[in-house]
Formats: C-alpha cells, structure tokens, sequence
C-alpha cells in the first residue's frame, strides 16, 4: 500500500512538473498611445488560430500591466479597451516566458459598437425608419425608472398618470431589445416604472416603422435597448439611490465574459412610497325627463387622496455562447415582481350652491397587488459573412400573474364591499429573420413572427354584511381573452447616389376570442390586413439630409378597453371596457429634415395620420344611482371606450441641440399637433377640432469643481375634445451630479416636479353634468443616487454614417 502511495505521489508531481513545462508567463503593459498613461482594465485574449477560439486571457492592473499564464503553443493576441480600437498580434510564438512590451492603443473615432460607454451626452441618429436616442447622461433621471427616461426623449411625452405618447398619440408600441418582453408586463405604465434607469443602453423612436416591425401601434414604436458588453472579463456599473417621499433601491447591469461564453445581468430593487391626489368637483343638471323643467341642481365634490407603496425586483439574467466567429446562441431568463399597495381616501361632500356643505361621506379602498412575470427566451443567430448576410431565430415564452385585492369601506354603510380581481397571461413568440445582401449598397429582407397571447381575468365583487357575505352576480364575471397573430413580412433597400429607399410590405393575419364565462357571450373575430410601408432618404450634403416615410398601422383594443368589469374605486364614477371595439387603422406620412451648422443641430418632422375607426373615451350617465351622505341620490357617471369615425391628426416638430463649448449644451423640443375628430354615438355628435402643443427645454453645464448642473423643463400646452377641456401642464426638473474616484462613480441628486406642478387639470361637460377636475399622480420627489462603474469608461459618444438594410444613417 505504502508503494502504491508513493507511485501516486511521484506520478502527482510529475504530471504537475510537466503541465508547469508546458505553460508559460507573458507579460506586457497597454496605454493610451496618445497620453501614454496606462490603461486599467483592458482586456488581453489568446486566439488559437487552430481552434479559432479564444483559450484563456485577462485584464491589465491599474498600471497598465498584465501577467497570465498561458498553454504553449501559437496564438493571436488581442488587446482591447472601451472606446479604443482592437489590437491583434497575429502567429505569436509561446515556448518560453515572454513580455510583449508595451502596447499602444488609440481611440476609435468611427465604431463604438460592442463597447459599454457611459455617453457624456444624448446624441441622435437618423435612419430611414427610425430615429436613435443614445440616452447619456442624463442627470434628471439618476436613480429614476424607464418612464422617467422616456419623458426626456425627444418627440416623446409622459402624462400625469405615466401614459406614454409619442407626438401626443398614446397608441405606442413599447419593445424590449425588438420585442415584447415581460418587462414591460401587463401593465406597461407600472411595469416602466419598475425597470432603472441605468439600465437603458439606448431609445430608438420609430416614427416610420419599417415591415420588420409589428404593425400595431398607430402612433409608432419605442423600442428600448438594454445595456450589454461583450468585452473581455468583467464589467458593469451598480447604482444605490434614497430620497423622499421614501424611497430606497439598488440596481445593476453586469457582464462576464470569458472565452466564447459571455454572462451577463440587468438587476434591480426599488422601494418607493408614491403620495398622490385627485379632486372632482360635479354639478348635476336635474331636469325632469318629462317635463324637460330645470330642477334645483345638485353638487358633489369628491376629493381622493392616494398612499401607494411600490416594491419590486426585476432580473434578467442569461448567456451568450459564441459558438465560432459567426454563430452564437442566447439564451436569458426574465423574473420580475411587484407587491403594491394602495390605499385610496375618498372624501364626498355635497354643497349647495351657496357652498355650505350639506353632508359629507367617506369611502376607504385599501387595495393590495401582488404581480409576478417569468419569461424564457432563446436566440440563435448566425452570420454567414461580413457583409450582412445573416438568419436569426427568436423563442420567447412568457407567463404573468397579477392579483388585486381590495376591501371597501363607507362612512354609515355597514356593508364592506370585497373586490377581486386575478389576472393570468400566457404568450408565446416565434421569429424568423433572413437577410441578404445584394452587391454592396442593396439588400433583400424577409421573416416571419407569431404572437400568441392569453389572457384569463376573473373578477369577483362580495358584500360583507355583517359576517354574511353575498357574490353581486351583475358585477362578477370571468373573461378569457385570446389573441392570435401570425404576421409574414419582405422588405428591399438600395443606395443610388445620395438617395435610399426601403420599400416593404407586412401581412398580418389576426384571430381574437372573447369569452365571457359568466354570462355566456362568446365573440370572435378573424381578419387578415396588409401593411404597405415607404422609407425614402435624400444626402443633400454631408450636414444636411430629408428623409419621407409612409406606412399602414393598426390599433387593437386592449384587454383592459375590451373588459366590460366596471371599476369600483369610486362609488359614483366608474369606468368600463367595451367587448364591441374593432380595430382601428392609420395611414401615416412623416417628412424629416435634418441640418447641422456648426455646433448647432436641428432635427425637424411634418407629420399627418389619417385613423379611422380610432378609439374615443367618453363619459355617460349609466341610469343607475348611487346614495351620498344623509340619503341624496346622484347619477353614476361612466367611462368608456368606442368606436368613432375618423380622426386626422397632423403636426410639426423641431429637436434643436447647441453646445457653445464641453461644458455647456443646450437642447430644445417643440411639437406642434392638431386633432380633428369626426363620428356619432348613440344619437350625439362627438365633432372636435384640437390643437395642442408641448415644449421641452433642457440646460446642462458645467460649474467649477467638476459639478455638472442640468436643468429639464416641460409645457404641455391646453387641448380640448367634444367633451373635455385641459388645462396646460407645466414641470421642472433639476439635478447636480460630481464624478468621484477618478470618473469611476458618480454622485447625483435631483429634484423631480420642482414646482410641484405636475398636475392634470380639466373641465368635462355633458347634458347632464359638468365637472371640474385636478388630478396628480406622484408629487415632488428628491433623490440621491451613487453610481460606480468598473472597467466602464465614459466617453463622448460618436456616430456613424453606413447603409445597413436599407436604413441610411445620418449623423446627429
């Protein structure tokens, strides 16, 4: 035994001895060829021609040297750096230790593609289809979520209540890295809200989408791009943010990549307490249905009052595997989850008209909400050569789960009323792409994409008197919702001269069930639509191009326009879904043009939509009563969806960016829309002209010690429609931020709503009622954000100019 032993031990050390034989040390140091200062964190990879692989490699200290082991062999050598371009030493022999010496690397002013940049500032730049928002750093929205990002972005606006419109039409497709995604959820307003800022890589604005998109969204599409490296070794940047109202969070994206396997991570935590308020002020015109004789009217005013604490945690975590130098697969796994809470305080007072309060009565609506989304997606993607001739394939599954549960209580109501309602959404996504490249300045694209969406809402309203508890069977119901597309598309771009063009078509085959469990109605509808899109670019000068687009769009209703379970947050107004909306379509023109003189640049659209059968939300008097205070009886007011004749809607709009020096920028953002509405309901005409207009401004310097200062104020002008007229709306946002630690983190506070004049107001007439309204969703905000980055370097972001699938990129 002790023989045996001893043979294993000399055998241990002599395969040890040998394996130490045949690897050897090198060495060298990188810098900054310009400054010739080290650079720390770049990455060094040996290439085995052979394998045509990556074997092993690291990363420099913070003196610019590096020192890996290596296997004996020939290898090409590969040094890179953030912003720098890549340096290959090709058939370097290894069969000793060896230091390469120092290598130079110098910036790359044309690419910046595959790098992590912490932009210094927001640039843009326009392609046939779209335009690209690269976010920057923008200081307003440290520590802040998704919404808060997309209501800086120009042509971009974000009401009181976190509704997204893009050149004030609120029908916006919203993508995650060019698809649905369970980040967005089913609830897009709140699920924005969840997602950090930190995490966004960059907003493509898609006025003009091409056939490769979805055709739903008549106002666009928003497609959000999420920070990724494929550098080398590790890197990412975490944030930790505070502020008041309370709130706490910490979030982060980071990537590892070693060899061909690269695994990467968008993750976060957020705590906030979101205070709001609304107030409601009604006044009934009580004429006698018989007589037509004017009655005494009756005013109700309901002031509500909103505590919402929101926490949440998302993740997306996955794997790149870079199966050689032109296959590679991904494949990631979404999870995110919400508890909220809510607790809604109505106050309903009745005045006379001399404004002494009659009665009062208080409605308390504690409701808590619980959401969890899973999704699973797989890519695989495969470059045939450099051209641009490639296939792709997407499989995506998602499922989500909300839950809301409220327990409504009424001043001298005995009766507690219980409210439930459980959502569950099942969707399925497959994609195929081709494209093929045709000589050096065209190419031929198609593809195929399939949703699959189902979604199961149960809704349970109970009265509670007394320990005896009674389902209201006129207000319960189960509906199941599908909704099937299966959408095939071809797209061809060609470069003549200075001119490019993009022409596609899309067919979309559509099936919709609506099935009402509780009462029986089942409806379905199947329709197949065709959607034509024109992309044309004109180079006027190197400073200077127009761009004219077309396309055919659709607008689906929504799972919440289409539920007929009314709401029941108030006693005397409710808002209800309509199971009858059909689809409504959009003819779109958008004509770009863009100049840069100088240090100014002016980005600027005319823009008009043609929609027919277009989605209107009007209000009614429902028939039924409710009782306030000491027994007066007041109509219940509903809301709802329909189906209208037309509406045509155009614009212009303007994004202009000056920088007199580094350390000053300015940025304006006007658009200017009208509205006009055309179409008859039940007997009443709904005709309205609507002008309307926002403005953004944003000032961004730099003071003494390195702070940066930045400014953002928005106006949303007055609009009115055939039954609501809007106040103005006017926010100012204002943030300080100083780099620590060598521009390695940052530390930033903002004030959000400065003024804390963030509010919708309006005055809603009909021939029964007229109300004056106030509505604020979150009030003034502070918050303190710290953001660190490692092997992150910011840098002012650069652009280029190429033609890539027919989209003809100008710089902005």
């Amino acid at each position: 035994m002790k023989r045996i032993t001893l043979l294993l031990f000399v055998t241990l050390i002599g395969i040890s001895s040998f394996a130490q034989q045949n690897e050897v040390k090198i060495t060298g140091k990188i810098i900054d060829e310009e400054t010739k200062k080290p650079l720390e964190y770049a990455t060094v990879a040996f290439i085995s021609q052979k394998e045509n692989k990556v074997i092993t490699g690291g990363i420099t200290q913070a003196d610019g040297n590096f020192s890996i082991k290596v296997p004996v062999g020939v290898y090409s050598v590969s040094f890179e750096y953030i912003s720098f371009k890549k340096k290959i030493l090709t058939q370097q022999k290894f069969f000793k230790n060896k230091n390469l010496g120092t290598i130079g690397l110098v910036l790359d002013t044309e690419s910046l593609e595959d790098v992590v940049v912490i932009a210094e500032k927001t640039t843009v730049e326009i392609k046939l289809d779209k335009k690209i928002y690269n976010v920057g750093k923008d200081l307003t929205v440290s520590g802040g979520t998704v919404s808060d990002v997309l209501d800086n972005v120009p042509s971009v606006s974000v009401d009181v209540e976190g509704n997204v419109a893009l050149r004030g039409n609120d029908n916006v497709r919203i993508l995650i890295n060019g698809k649905p995604s369970g980040l967005v959820g089913l609830n897009s307003t709140d699920a924005l809200r969840q997602l950090p800022a930190e995490s966004i890589e960059r907003v493509e604005v898609i006025t003009s989408p091409s056939a490769r998109y979805d055709a739903e969204g008549t106002a666009g599409i928003l497609n959000i791009i999420l920070r990724r490296s494929k550098l080398q070794g590790l890197n990412g940047a975490l944030t930790l943010n505070s502020g008041f109202p309370l709130q706490a969070g910490i979030s982060g994206n980071i990537n590892y990549r070693t060899g061909d396997l690269n695994f990467f991570t968008t993750s976060g935590y957020n705590y906030r307490e979101v205070p709001g308020n609304s107030l409601a002020e009604t006044r009934f015109f009580n004429i006698d249905p018989d007589t037509q004789i004017d009655g005494p009217d009756t005013f109700l005013n309901e002031k509500r009052d909103f505590d919402r604490i929101r926490k949440g945690i998302n993740t997306n975590i996955g794997v790149e595997w870079y199966i050689n130098d032109s296959s590679s697969i991904t494949s990631s796994f979404l999870y995110r989850s919400s508890d909220n809470e809510r607790n809604t305080t109505n106050l309903i007072t009745e005045p006379d008209a001399n404004g002494n309060i009659l009665s009062s009565n208080l409605r308390f609506d504690p409701e808590v909400e619980d959401d969890i989304t899973k999704q699973y997606s797989i890519n695989y993607n495969k470059d045939f050569n450099d051209s641009g001739h490639k296939l792709t394939f997407d499989f995506q599954v998602e499922n989500s789960e909300e839950i809301e549960n409220s327990r409504i209580t009424q001043e001298n109501i005995t009766t507690i009323e219980l409210v439930n309602t459980a959502e569950k959404q099942d969707r399925i996504l497959l994609q195929a792409d081709y494209v093929l490249p045709i000589g050096k300045k065209s190419q031929f694209e198609l593809g195929y994409r399939g949703n699959f969406n189902e979604l199961d809402t149960d809704f349970l309203v109970q009265f509670d008197n007394s320990g005896t508890v009674i389902t209201d069977t006129n207000l319960s119901n189960n509906l199941l919702f599908k909704e099937q597309v299966n959408a095939a598309y071809s797209q061809y771009g060609s470069k003549i001269g200075k001119f490019s063009y993009l022409l596609g078509l899309r067919v979309e085959s559509t099936r919709i069930t609506i099935d009402q469990k509780t009462s029986g109605d089942f409806d379905k509808k199947i329709y197949t639509d065709i959607f034509p899109t024109i992309n044309l670019g004109y180079k006027l000068t190197d400073k200077q191009s127009l761009t004219l687009g077309y396309n055919r769009r659709i607008r689906r209703p929504r799972s919440r326009f289409i539920n007929p379970f009314p709401s029941r947050s108030s006693a005397t107004n409710i808002f209800q879904g309509n199971s009858d909306l059909d689809p409504s379509y959009s003819n779109a023109f958008d004509f770009g043009y863009l100049n840069r003189i100088g240090k100014l640049t002016l980005n600027s659209s005319i823009y008009y939509n043609r929609s027919t059968q277009v989605f209107n939300f009007i209000a009614e008097d429902t028939g039924d009563t409710a009782i306030i205070g000491d027994g007066t009886i007041v109509p219940v007011i509903r809301r709802k969806p329909i189906n209208l004749s037309s509406s045509d809607r155009y614009g212009f709009e303007f994004n202009l960016t000056y920088s007199p020096s580094r350390k000053w920028r300015l940025n304006g953002n006007f658009n200017a829309f009208q509205n006009n509405i055309r179409g008859d309901f039940n007997d009443q005409n709904f005709d309205a002209d609507n002008f309307s207009w926002f403005a953004r401004f944003s000032n961004k310097l730099t003071l003494p010690a390195k702070i940066d200062w930045q400014t953002t104020a928005f106006y949303a002008g007055p609009s009115e429609d055939a039954q609501t007229k809007r106040e103005g709306l006017l926010s100012v946002n204002l943030a300080f931020s100083k780099d620590l630690f060598k521009d390695k983190a940052s530390l930033t506070f903002n004030v959000s709503d400065l003024f804390n004049s963030r509010k919708r107001r309006s005055i809603s007439t009909t021939d029964t009622f007229i109300t004056d309204s106030e509505f604020q969703w979150r009030e003034r905000s502070f918050t303190l954000s710290f953001t660190y980055r490692f092997n992150q370097k910011k840098k002012r972001q650069r652009s280029r100019g190429n033609f890539n699938g027919g989209d003809e990129e100008f710089e902005g």
